[in-house]
């Protein structure tokens, strides 16, 4: 089983980041302007400001 990649509010950051709000089936629809938040290892989420929406960690974007 790998590391969890998707973190609910109230939960500990596993790494040093940065982390962005993603929708509840993040690869079928992309939020506007999600919120961003750069944590700590051990900072806890903040709230969404949707139920449905849950943290995770912002990659970097690929230039082919």
């Amino acid at each position: 089983m790998g590391e969890k990649t998707e973190f609910e509010p109230g939960d500990k950051a596993p790494n040093n980041g940065v982390y962005m709000e993603v929708g509840e089936a993040s690869f079928h629809t992309e939020i506007q302007n999600p919120q961003q938040v750069t944590l700590k290892r051990g900072d806890t989420f903040p709230e969404t400001t949707n139920d449905d929406r849950k943290w995770k960690k912002k990659t970097k974007a690929r230039v082919h």
